[in-house]
């Protein structure tokens, strides 16, 4: 299995560090808002590399933190913590805040069918592990402190910069005024934040009540549950030339050696060929699509096109032909499921070995994903046709044995009594026309016969019998 390496520039030939088990961590959410349907495009990536990794026999040891604290308005150290922001805003507590944006984050990754790596770790149950490292970095000669906070001196780790290419000669020369004139350097970044007084969110350390910066926590974090050296960390293309330059630079200054073998990212999503952006109106949710009558795997499907190393542009007539793409696949696998098993199997091993070797090729899922439809469209329907695209299916998670859209919705009403299924119309009707004591009286009435009605986008409902106690 071959991956692009960002740190090297080039495909190279994965091996794990031990055996047959692979470390991995996985940048994770900021949860003080929604995540976006750019934000889910790099964890359908990360997914889709844990999938190939599994289907390859390995065992992952995989690692996703959820950043509760210390990642302020702006990358670059300036600014309030988003948190902080929100809590004020919202008039809650950061906790409540966090909690409630992480189940959505949850409830999300859920339907888009992303599997949740093995530890999900919040940096705020780790505090004591990332002061212990900003401590060992000052001792060492790395970190100094400034009126707001403890920062690291980037001039004494000769390798910053090799991650994204970045030239420090450059930047200073064009550095004309330092937000922060205390700085030696004007890209030296924060370990650990002094709180002001009107900060919610405030540990004890030795420089006073504070908080960490938002770089600190990965490395603290992946150091804790993967070792000083582990085989892969993920991530969208936007953390390359700031966080994790950053995290290279504190974690080898004070291992003092590499401390990732493969630094693996995903590229951006842009709308309509721009930029995505609250100001433009063009940020969409899964929530959002869900909406508008599409599913998450939809978008999944959508996704999927694309390389994860080449930008993706989001158009509703894209994801329009994702949906009808997705559903007419579904259908011809019914068809091969549903004929007869007496007929000669089929030669699928050619198909079988594109498919590998796509997926191999550092994740070449478009690719994979033709041969997938060569198979299914080509030669006689059979039901091996349908056992071997089910296989294919571990990686793309697409629930390809679901039933389409049309035909899972018949199943269902074939066990609906039809009088519950006029009941129902009627109640779609009186919402129609604005009757909601109508429409209250006939849920009444349907859940009394035992069953439930859940209203769904554009006025359409399922019923489903109610659950016993």
């Amino acid at each position: 299995m071959k991956l692009y390496n960002t740190l090297t520039r080039q495909k190279e030939e994965f091996q794990p560090l031990k055996g047959k088990t692979v470390s991995m961590y996985s940048c994770g959410p900021t949860v003080y808002n929604y995540a976006h349907i750019g934000n889910m495009r790099t964890y359908i990536f990360m997914d889709i590399l844990r999938r190939a990794l599994k289907r390859n026999g390995y065992t992952l040891k995989g690692v996703m933190n959820i950043t509760d604290v210390g990642h302020l308005l702006s990358d670059g150290d300036e600014g309030e913590d988003k948190l902080n922001k929100a809590a004020r805003e919202q008039k809650k507590s950061p906790a409540e805040i966090a909690a409630f944006y992480t189940e959505a984050f949850m409830a999300d990754i859920e339907k888009l069918n992303i599997g949740k790596p093995e530890l999900i770790a919040k940096a705020t149950d780790h505090i004591g592990e990332m002061l212990e490292f900003v401590v060992k970095l000052c001792e060492k000669g790395y970190g100094y402190e400034t009126a707001d906070g403890i920062y690291f001196d980037i001039s004494r780790f000769p390798g910053y910069g090799k991650l994204s290419g970045i030239n420090l000669e450059e930047q200073r020369a064009g550095a004309r005024v330092e937000v922060n004139p205390q700085k030696r350097n004007p890209a030296d970044f924060a370990l650990w934040k002094k709180a002001a007084p009107e900060h919610i969110m405030r540990w004890d350390s030795p420089w006073g009540p504070s908080y960490p910066g938002w770089h600190i926590e990965c490395s603290a974090m992946s150091r804790k549950y993967l070792g000083p050296l582990f085989d892969i960390h993920t991530g969208g293309v936007d953390h390359i030339p700031i966080h994790h330059e950053n995290e290279i630079a504190q974690s080898e200054a004070l291992e003092g050696k590499k401390t990732v073998n493969f630094w693996v990212h995903g590229e951006f999503m842009m709308v309509d060929n721009g930029k995505m952006s609250k100001s433009l109106g063009n940020v969409y949710t899964i929530s959002d699509l869900e909406g508008m009558g599409y599913s998450a795997l939809d978008f999944r499907y959508f996704c999927l096109n694309a390389h994860y190393r080449k930008k993706l542009n989001f158009t509703f007539e894209g994801l329009t032909g994702a949906k009808t793409a997705l559903c007419n696949l579904r259908t011809a696998l019914q068809a091969h499921k549903a004929a007869p098993a007496a007929a000669p199997a089929p030669d699928l091993s050619g198909y079988q070995k594109d498919f590998a070797e796509a997926v191999g090729d550092d994740l070449n899922i478009p690719y994979a994903l033709g041969v997938l439809w060569t198979m299914v469209k080509e030669g006689k329907k059979h039901p091996a046709v349908y056992a071997a695209a089910s296989e294919m299916d571990t990686v793309f998670g697409l629930s390809l044995d679901r039933l389409p859209p049309a035909e899972e919705k018949k199943s269902r009403s074939a066990v609906i009594p039809a009088e519950i299924l006029r009941l129902a119309e009627q109640r779609r009707q009186a919402r129609l026309n604005k009757d909601y004591k109508a429409s209250d009286s006939l849920r009444a009435e349907i859940e009394a016969a035992g069953y439930a009605v859940i209203d769904k986008p554009g006025n359409e409902y399922e019923i489903q019998p109610k659950a016993e106690k």
